[in-house]
């Protein structure tokens, strides 16, 4: 199966990704955050680096997807074998939030705007949509202390506004979304990263979902 984490920067999408890899014994296929040589230029120069950013994120997805789509032929291939991927943030938010994000807010031009979104089709027309899509929804405040505590110095700068501006976008998404099952976590009171009881209710909820898939 391909299970997808998505939400804000700060959400909490890697964590989570990684504690249920661990519990359920899946393969992590993480965002292209570190190594990526635009981010900490894009966050210092958001029109200058937004569509060279949105380049290299929709293509290291387009990446994973394929070898999703490789894992999917082994697994059926031998029914014995079967491995699960549990993606942290999928293709679909690199068009549908952020470099919409970006064009709404005049920091990518109309002409670059266009190429990506066209870049994008072309994909999405090859893409298949996650067994299960796990947005996790967090205010601001939260946010705030995720990206306080993960202490990446490029993101630190990064503006209330920008965020609220994703948050109304994610809601967009998640509103308006029809490819697949997509279970919410209200993540604001949870800290599934300290607390047993957090993540032991987040796989109650997963598992619950994924019954009424698989069976």
């Amino acid at each position: 199966m391909h299970i997808a984490i998505t939400g804000n920067i700060g959400a909490g999408k890697t964590t989570l990704a990684e504690l249920l890899a661990a519990h359920y014994g899946w393969e992590v296929l993480y965002e292209a955050v570190d190594g990526n040589p635009y981010l900490a230029d894009f966050y210092d120069d958001m029109p200058r680096w937004a569509f060279q950013l949105q380049v290299y994120f929709l293509n290291s997805r387009f990446a994973q997807i394929r070898k999703i789509g490789q894992v999917r032929n082994e697994n059926q291939a031998n029914p014995n074998q079967q491995q699960t991927i549990i993606q942290d943030r999928t293709i679909y938010e690199d068009s549908a939030i952020f470099a919409r994000n970006l064009h709404q807010n005049g920091q990518m031009s109309e002409r670059d705007y266009q190429t990506y979104l066209g870049l994008f089709n072309n994909m999405l027309s090859l893409v298949r949509p996650p067994d299960l899509m796990v947005y996790l929804r967090a205010d601001l405040p939260k946010l705030r202390d995720q990206i306080r505590k993960r202490g990446r110095p490029f993101e630190q700068a990064i503006s209330d506004d920008y965020l609220l501006q994703l948050n109304r976008l994610y809601e967009e998404f998640i509103r308006t979304y029809q490819a697949g099952p997509v279970l919410i976590l209200d993540v604001n009171t949870l800290d599934y990263a300290v607390r047993s009881t957090d993540f032991n209710q987040v796989v109650q909820r997963i598992d619950e979902q994924l019954a009424t898939i698989t069976h």
